[in-house]
């Protein structure tokens, strides 16, 4: 693990508070632009978002895994239910799915790290960090 990752969880603490205000500011703003020319960039933009999201989410608390993906899976779902509110935006079960599948991706590729790390314990005959 690098230093910076151990030993400043108060910076990914700040960032991830930092995201969640520009994020919120974002989807509950009057939208002040038109749609994109690259198909579905609004579903790959919820993906990335809560991939990044959780990642900052993992490395600012590292609690219970399940904790995390509650917490981000109700904040998605909680945007929704706003988004439905609101007379200039339109609440969408596509969205959610595209926000879960950024949080889904994100421990999938936690997971193929944690895998490929026991597969390797040993780098030029000393132990892996943890």
């Amino acid at each position: 693990m690098s230093p910076l990752v151990s030993t400043k969880p108060s910076i990914f603490k700040i960032v991830l508070f930092v995201s969640l205000l520009l994020i919120s500011y974002l989807v509950f703003s009057r939208p002040s632009y038109s749609p994109t020319w690259i198909p579905h960039f609004d579903k790959i933009a919820h993906a990335g978002i809560f991939f990044i999201l959780s990642l900052l989410t993992y490395y600012a608390f590292k609690p219970n895994h399940y904790l995390i993906i509650t917490f981000l899976m109700a904040y998605a779902s909680i945007i929704e239910i706003i988004q439905a509110t609101l007379p200039y935006r339109t609440a969408s079960f596509i969205d959610l799915i595209a926000d879960f599948i950024g949080i889904f991706c994100f421990y999938l590729f936690y997971l193929l790290y944690l895998l490929d790390k026991r597969k390797k314990p040993y780098i030029n005959g000393e132990k892996a960090e943890n």
